[in-house]
């Protein structure tokens, strides 16, 4: 479930599609979260991955703000 929510993101993300990627973003950041409270990952990494997957939505948006 978790590996589908992430894999949701970086497709949308390499279809340069900013509206799907960010509402995928928002059903996977509550999913890694609560996946890390109860110990199922560790709280770095899901920090890792919130992080690095929202710095590529916010390139994209700005991307298309340049473009």
């Amino acid at each position: 479930m978790l590996r589908t929510a992430i894999r949701k993101v970086v497709r949308a993300l390499d279809a340069k599609d900013g509206a799907a990627a960010e509402a995928a973003y928002r059903e996977m950041a509550p999913l890694l979260d609560r996946y890390s409270n109860r110990g199922l990952i560790h709280k770095n990494k899901a920090a890792r991955h919130k992080s690095r997957l929202a710095a590529r939505i916010r390139a994209l948006a700005g991307e298309a703000k340049a473009g």
